[in-house]
C-alpha cells in the first residue's frame, strides 16, 4: 500500500501525518509547505468514487474542511487547535479516478474566538470546488476564578 500511496505524488508534497482515525480513511492526504499557504493534496482512488464514476461529493467536502481548518491551525506557531462551526461548498466540477487534487485556502479574518477561511480545490487548472468556513478557536480554559 505504501508504494501505491507514494506513486504519483507531485514534488514537494509529503505525507500529512494528520491524527489517526477518520482522516486516515478519507485520504491519504499529503501536504506542501513553503512559498505561501500550505496546500493539501490527495490522489483520487477507488475508495473515493461514487456510482457515477467521479469522486463522491463527501470526499471533496472532507478535503475542503481539512484544508480550511489546517489554514487556521497553521496560522500560529505550534498550531492553533480549531473546530468546524460551519462550512459552505460550491461543487463546480468532478474529479475522476487517478486525479491529483489540491486544496488551498486563506484566512479572511481571524478573531479571538473565530477564524473565517475560504479556498478552493483544483485538479491542475480545473476548478472543482470553492468553499468557505468558520472555525472556533479552541483555547485552554483558565483556572482563574
Amino acid at each position: 500500500m505504501a508504494d501505491q500511496i507514494d506513486q504519483g505524488v507531485p514534488a514537494g508534497f509529503k505525507p500529512a501525518g494528520f491524527s489517526p482515525g477518520f482522516l486516515d480513511l478519507a485520504g491519504p492526504y499529503f501536504i506542501k509547505r513553503g512559498g505561501g499557504p500550505p496546500v493539501i493534496g490527495c490522489r483520487v482512488g477507488d475508495q473515493h468514487m461514487n456510482y457515477v464514476g467521479v469522486a463522491h461529493g463527501g470526499v471533496l467536502a472532507t478535503l475542503a474542511d481539512v484544508a480550511l481548518s489546517y489554514q487556521a491551525f497553521a496560522s500560529q506557531p505550534g498550531g492553533l487547535p480549531v473546530s468546524t462551526v460551519s462550512m459552505a461548498t460550491n461543487f463546480l466540477s468532478g474529479a475522476k479516478l487517478g486525479d491529483w487534487i489540491e486544496a488551498s485556502g486563506q484566512i479572511d479574518r481571524m478573531g479571538s474566538k473565530l477564524a473565517y477561511v475560504s479556498g478552493s480545490i483544483r485538479c491542475g487548472d480545473r476548478l472543482l470546488m470553492t468553499m468557505s468556513g468558520v472555525y472556533a478557536i479552541i483555547r485552554p480554559r483558565s483556572n482563574a476564578v
